[in-house]
């Protein structure tokens, strides 16, 4: 039995994709085996959003070679996709396949066995206007599900190479979302989070479906369903009509994730960002209005080229006025082949740090505030994995991390806890029950 050994680097939807990869090679008899190990086959799925990222999967890419010189090393993914003769030409690279066509992947290993010519699957992706279908069943880690629904991005912001890396916006056929969907939920999963690369515009691509209906249907149609997260929503995408739909569902959760970047307009026009800070702030008070309670995440980028004290403060005072419940924060890093990374007025590295610090401090103050409003209340968890002793670890719908004591045999499931002790990044909960089958039945 051939076995195969993954290595992933980046986001949730590199994730997502290895374990599709998984698939294709499962169904051809491959075994999966620890990175670690010796395999006959090495798939790194690599990452180019930053500099780094391209650094952090040359370094993996040579690991394998190191590991096993006579296995076959496939390389995949966004670095792949944008810099595949840099790729080529590390010695020891059999075969190169970028974001799109994964499933010529096995076609072109059992080529490079017979021929052993390094391959070059590489095509271009602006191209490409269809969804790939890749079929993920199940997941590795059993209690949080992944679901695509979307690919590609038309922003073009300044410092973002990944419209480069993913294409142009497709959206996945609807059926496929609720046929996977359902396939999850059979699985055993209670909730599912939508991602995709641009999640949130999932169906712009569509003459009469949107992301609004799409919602509806997996509540609709997908039986047994507990759960549904957007892993990520810009403000544009926020209309009235999803928000009225995540108002009225019993399953979407109360926590969005709304990428801000920067809280000041002048910034945003330099990112090419398709908005304001009126628009947004009044997209966040409609959102609060039409659900008491919601987390709203994001993520911002200090020390954009030219951010000056003043704009950053403008940044600051937003944050804090809108009280996001928790921030990713991230250091400008220039990203070689942006527009951003050719501006001049580049932000010194300490200041950047000392911004991102401030930042962080407001973040984990602002998390503090927003989980002490649920003190005493209680909230349903879905246990993920033994914290310590007997106490397990899982979210809320609102996205607040708790511990509690739980047993093994809870994990997955819905289960109701009374927050006891609210903070940041943990908060301290008892056990109330376990959501069984009946308990639905009896609500329904």
């Amino acid at each position: 039995m051939p076995s195969v050994a993954f290595h992933t680097l980046g986001c949730k939807v590199n994730h997502y994709e290895t374990e599709a990869i998984w698939q294709l090679f499962k169904e051809e008899g491959y075994e999966r085996v620890e990175y670690d190990s010796i395999a006959d086959v090495y798939v790194i799925n690599t990452c180019t959003v930053t500099n780094t990222g391209d650094k952090k999967s040359r370094q993996v890419i040579r690991r394998a070679i190191r590991k096993n010189p006579d296995g076959v090393i496939c390389v995949t993914g966004c670095y792949a996709q944008t810099s595949p003769a840099e790729i080529m030409a590390i010695p020891g690279v059999d075969v190169v396949v970028g974001t799109q066509d994964r499933r010529k992947m096995l076609t072109y290993i059992e080529e490079y066995k017979t021929e052993r010519q390094p391959i070059n699957g590489v095509t271009n992706i602006m191209k490409n206007r269809v969804y790939e279908e890749l079929d993920v069943p199940a997941f590795t880690d059993r209690t949080r599900a992944s679901l695509k629904i979307q690919e590609g991005c038309n922003n073009f912001c300044t410092f973002c190479i990944i419209p480069w890396a993913r294409g142009l916006m497709r959206s996945r056929d609807p059926e496929e979302v609720i046929h996977q969907a359902q396939q999850l939920v059979d699985a055993g999963y209670k909730e599912i989070v939508l991602t995709g690369i641009h999640t949130g515009g999932y169906g712009e691509d569509m003459k009469d479906y949107n992301l609004a209906m799409l919602l509806k249907d997996l509540e609709q149609k997908v039986k047994g369903l507990k759960r549904i997260r957007i892993s990520s929503i810009e403000a544009s995408q926020l209309t009235d009509e999803v928000i009225e739909v995540i108002d009225q569902s019993n399953i979407v959760v109360r926590h969005l994730h709304v990428p801000l970047q920067s809280g000041s307009n002048t910034v945003l026009k330099r990112m090419r960002r398709k908005y304001t800070m009126e628009f947004f702030a009044e997209r966040l008070e409609k959102l609060k209005k039409a659900l008491p309670g919601l987390a709203v995440t994001s993520d911002v980028i200090v020390g954009f080229p030219g951010e000056t004290e003043e704009e950053f403060m403008e940044t600051y005072q937003f944050i804090n006025e809108h009280k996001f419940s928790e921030l990713h924060v991230f250091p400008y890093s220039k990203r070689t082949g942006t527009p951003a990374a050719r501006m001049d007025d580049q932000i010194d590295e300490d200041i950047k740090n000392e911004r991102v610090h401030r930042l962080i401090e407001l973040s984990n103050q602002l998390a503090k505030e927003y989980a002490s409003r649920f003190e005493n209340e209680v909230l349903d968890v879905i246990p993920e994995e033994i914290h310590k002793d007997d106490h397990y670890v899982g979210y809320t719908d609102n996205y607040l991390k708790v511990v509690f004591p739980a047993t093994e045999d809870m994990v997955g499931k819905l289960v109701k806890v009374k927050i006891t002790k609210a903070g940041y990044p943990l908060n301290e909960g008892q056990f109330v029950r376990v959501l069984e089958e009946e308990d639905e039945k009896a609500a329904i």
